[in-house]
């Protein structure tokens, strides 16, 4: 037994070849009829703003609008309709994007702050005494007495 399906039927598309014994040489459907008027007068209007001649406005938004007519028909069929390009096409504009610009990454020079006069250090103080060391002379330096530190709970002299 063969199960015969309906893709005989999407196979004809709704075209209009003109009208009876004087039909076009080219076959068009009533969808691309529709889709190049809308573009032809969006093309005539934008070509007219640049103050181009109405002939040449015209000779030249025709071609312009076969060809973006044959381009959007291109991506339309009984499958994916118009109404649904147009609907994922106005998604893909609206959808959330990733943030391509960094933040972080690379070093930068911008946070580092500039002086004008070179830093100086400042005195150590010993202890609780606020009045300078003197130098020791050469070669005199008395012995470092270690002070007692806490390593791994066990008490270093």
């Amino acid at each position: 037994m063969r199960i015969r399906t309906d893709d005989e039927v999407y196979r004809v598309d709704a075209v209009w070849l003109g009208p009876p014994k004087a039909t076009f040489p080219w076959r068009a459907r009533y969808v691309a009829w529709g889709v190049g008027t809308v573009v032809f007068l969006v093309v005539l209007t934008i070509f007219r703003q640049f103050d181009i001649s109405l002939f040449w406005s015209f000779a030249w938004g025709l071609v312009v609008t076969i060809g973006i007519t044959m381009i959007i028909c291109g991506r339309i069929s009984h499958e994916r309709p118009l109404t649904a390009v147009l609907t994922m096409w106005l998604r893909e504009l609206n959808a959330p994007r990733e943030v391509v610009t960094g933040r972080g990454g690379a070093v930068s020079a911008s946070a580092i702050r500039v002086r004008t006069e070179r830093p100086r250090r400042k005195p150590r103080r010993r202890g609780r005494s606020a009045r300078p060391v003197a130098a020791l002379p050469p070669g005199t330096h008395p012995a470092r007495l270690a002070s007692p530190t806490e390593v791994g709970g066990v008490w270093t002299s």
